[in-house]
């Protein structure tokens, strides 16, 4: 402040100097001029006294000097009211000048101030709300410290209690055994023995009763927190799998770009993010940024945009807007042509618009790990050379295979199926019945009106279970349902044992006379815990145990 006034009064004392100085100059030049009218004065007086002396013989000579001098008066007159004016002019300019900047210095001095105060009270505030957040959190944390001595007490008076009642227990034992040993008129070890062996049967017995009711209780319990396990689950972790198909990795020249990037203030990250529907994530991985979604399609617009905006390097709203704008565009086109490309290898023609550009969208669709439509492709090679042997229309078959999985192309945004949704789209856009019920029914073939289900089932397998189609060998594939089948019949009581469902699922069946019901939901337990420590497996597997006892007789 003191710093800022000194700066004002030295302006002060500038502007003064030069009005000063200003005004001198004019007292100066007033000076002049009245030096010369006088001196003027004086000439013309002698002018008209040689005039009078000499009237008839210079009277020419003398009215023409006389003009002459005026005329030079008259013109020094004009040079020094002229100079006087352009230096005034010149003063008054520079004053205004010196005036101006004085303003300007003081503006920006006031305006540094405004934002010291507003930076002040923003920090005042930060530290106000730190403040009353560890306050809040001091109070809370005795309120725990007061809760957990009241626990502590109370688990020492438990423990007190524990060890009274144990050595009561105790000495009750001593009585019970000489009792038995007086009355059973056994040894203490014959006694023990036949105890312990009746106590194994009861205690197995119990044990699987207890057992099977802790795992009904669990499973209600599980039911009511699934939900939020699954949940905090996807929030804390991802898997190499999932980041491998929700991230993708954009270049950059150099690590200054992030910084354009992002913004000031963080507008422009925060513009795209919201026009691309996209996480922009921007770390210490040099030379590049992230960006994160599961739409793979809002996901490569947002990879074009970005690449194109770093490519011309003006980054700001406004063009982060028009990029975007182009760059969806730019993936419609090329929706479109994968749509083509996929009828045009199909052999499959008179595809309306609309189907092409949902057949382009599965392009960016994964299944295990397959490509969508590269799988439906291949289905559809199949359905024709199937149908063919089957002497059905192999044209009518191959449609039927390309657009099975249609419905896949939107079932992430819409409710359903999808091959409720597929049929609904291809309902939409006058596919015909044979399509239509392939495309619903492939995978509940019991509802089928004709063979194309059948069919486009069957080429779906086929592409399915290729080896290397979905991240998994038919050698090993093999070797994981053996060893599922294997530790099932190690166990006793175990008579058969089958791996379904892809292995997915064991079902297992065991001797009635040996496993009762109780036994079987214990032996499935210890199945699935052998079955988590020996195996590695995608997904989970279900353990299901049947007992069944069967009575044959036959009449003669």
């Amino acid at each position: 402040m003191n710093w800022t006034l000194l700066i004002l009064d030295l302006l002060i004392g500038v502007a003064v100097g030069a009005l000063l100085v200003l005004i001198f100059r004019q007292r100066r030049d007033q000076e002049i001029i009245r030096r010369a009218e006088a001196q003027a004065d004086e000439i013309r007086r002698r002018a008209e006294t040689e005039v009078k002396s000499r009237i008839q013989a210079v009277e020419a000579e003398g009215r023409e000097r006389l003009n002459s001098e005026r005329l030079r008066l008259e013109q020094e007159a004009q040079r020094v009211r002229e100079a006087l004016e352009q230096e005034t002019n010149r003063s008054r300019q520079n004053l205004e000048r010196e005036l101006s900047r004085a303003r300007e210095d003081l503006e920006r001095e006031r305006q540094d101030l405004r934002e010291s105060r507003d930076e002040l009270k923003r920090e005042r505030d930060k530290i106000e709300s730190t403040e009353e957040r560890l306050n809040r959190r001091g109070e809370q944390q005795d309120a725990r410290a007061l809760k957990l001595d009241d626990i502590e007490q109370r688990l020492n008076d438990r423990s007190e209690l524990l060890k009274t009642r144990a050595a009561e227990l105790e000495e009750r034992s001593l009585n019970l055994d000489k009792q038995l040993h007086e009355i059973a008129q056994l040894s203490r070890e014959q006694a023990t023995e036949i105890i312990l062996s009746r106590l194994d049967h009861e205690l197995e017995r119990e044990k699987a009763v207890r057992i099977r009711a802790e795992l009904e209780k669990a499973d209600a319990e599980a039911k009511r927190k699934s939900f939020n396990i699954v949940a905090q689950a996807i929030q804390r972790s991802a898997s190499e799998v999932s980041a491998a198909i929700s991230v993708s990795v954009v270049p950059i020249p150099s690590d200054n770009m992030k910084g354009r990037i992002i913004g000031r203030e963080g507008r422009n990250i925060r513009a795209f993010e919201s026009l691309t529907g996209v996480d922009l994530i921007i770390d210490d991985t040099p030379e590049a940024v992230l960006l994160s979604s599961f739409n793979p399609i809002r996901r490569e617009v947002a990879k074009i945009a970005l690449e194109e905006l770093v490519t011309d390097g003006r980054i700001h709203p406004a063009r982060i807007e028009e990029v975007v704008q182009k760059a969806q565009q730019e993936m419609q086109g090329y929706i479109r042509e994968k749509g083509e490309e996929a009828a045009l290898e199909a052999n499959i023609v008179g595809l309306k618009p609309g189907m092409l550009q949902l057949l382009g969208r599965m392009h960016f669709r994964t299944s295990y790990g397959q490509n969508v439509l590269k799988h439906s492709v291949q289905v559809a090679h199949l359905t024709g050379l199937i149908a063919t042997e089957l002497e059905l229309d192999p044209t009518l078959a191959r449609r039927a295979g390309l657009l099975h999985d249609i419905g896949k192309s939107i079932d992430r945004e819409i409710e359903g199926t999808h091959t409720e949704i597929g049929a609904n789209l291809g309902r939409r856009f006058g596919e015909p019945k044979e399509v239509i019920d392939a495309i619903a029914h492939h995978h509940d073939l019991d509802l089928a009106e004709t063979l194309f289900p059948i069919v486009v089932q069957a080429a779906d397998a086929i592409s399915a279970a290729r080896p290397g189609a979905r991240r998994e060998s038919l050698e090993s594939y093999l070797k994981r349902l053996e060893g599922l089948e294997t530790i099932a019949t190690s166990f006793p009581g175990v008579e058969k044992s089958y791996a379904i469902q892809a292995g997915r699922e064991i079902r297992i069946i065991v001797e009635p006379h040996k496993v009762d019901d109780a036994s079987a939901v214990l032996l499935a337990r210890d199945i699935a815990n052998r079955i988590e420590q020996d195996m590695e497996y995608p997904g989970q597997v279900q353990v299901t145990v049947v007992r069944e006892a069967r009575a044959v007789e036959y009449a003669r």
